[in-house]
């Protein structure tokens, strides 16, 4: 069953064409991986999903962007409902300046959850989930930038999951880290598509291929290929995928 899709969903920056004609769908319980230059339009796909991209002037969206078959930016759609449904995780940690059970407990406080027994349940859960219980299970009330950066990075994927999202992008999310915590949240974004469908902006395409089950491939605000991960890097149907991914450009 499809999770996400675009239908003809064009997209400008003021006169700049940033999204052309860009047609995806993506299935629930995937990892999908969009690939591409810097500037290619990647990015700018992926906040369309929670609708960051209203928080930018003089933009303009034409097509359908759609999760669980409703279109989410036909009128009446509650964008604070949406943003629960879709956590966000960005490329540079960015924990609140508050505690780490803060952090983690931040958005159900903000949705109106006071029982304090079911806060205390979903922060331990949800830090679980990450595998970082216990490296900070005695820390708690310590701040959040005491951690490393890997350890800041999962607790931001906690962050995003503790309001139970159904979607999870992840705007590069490892490219401020080491190789060890890298492979760590690599290893999370495995564990995580059992319950949750996964969007992941990547420069490495070695990430792309080893956390992915499907590939999208961006150029110039064109969606040039999309299919299986494996034959997307074995095999490409289209020459300029090819090129890319062996290094020729990009």
């Amino acid at each position: 069953m499809n999770k996400l899709e675009s239908k003809q969903v064009n997209f400008y920056y003021g006169s700049s064409h940033a999204l052309k004609d860009i047609n995806l769908a993506i299935e629930a319980n995937t990892v999908t991986a969009l690939i591409g230059p810097s500037g290619c339009g990647k990015s700018t796909y992926l906040r369309l999903f929670n609708r960051m991209n209203d928080l930018i002037s003089d933009t303009r969206l034409t097509g359908e962007v759609i999760i669980d078959g409703v279109n989410i930016y036909k009128k009446g759609i509650n964008v604070d409902n949406l943003r629960k449904m879709t956590g966000m995780v960005f490329q540079k940690p960015n924990p609140f300046p508050k505690s780490i059970f803060e952090n983690v407990a931040y958005g159900l406080r903000v949705n109106g959850i006071t029982d304090k027994k079911f806060i205390e349940e979903r922060v331990e859960t949800t830090i679980k989930q990450v595998v970082l219980w216990d490296e900070v299970k005695d820390k708690l009330k310590k701040s959040a930038f005491e951690l490393s950066g890997g350890q800041q990075q999962r607790l931001c994927i906690a962050r995003a999951m503790a309001i139970q999202p159904s979607v999870i992008l992840m705007d590069e999310p490892t490219s401020a880290l080491d190789p060890i915590s890298t492979s760590k949240v690599e290893e999370l974004i495995h564990e995580l598509k059992t319950k949750y469908t996964i969007v992941i902006v990547t420069h490495n395409m070695q990430q792309a291929a080893r956390v992915s089950d499907h590939t999208a491939f961006f150029y110039l605000g064109e969606l040039v290929e999309y299919g299986v991960t494996k034959q997307i890097f074995t095999n490409p149907n289209v020459e300029r995928t090819q090129n890319y991914i062996t290094g020729r450009f990009g």
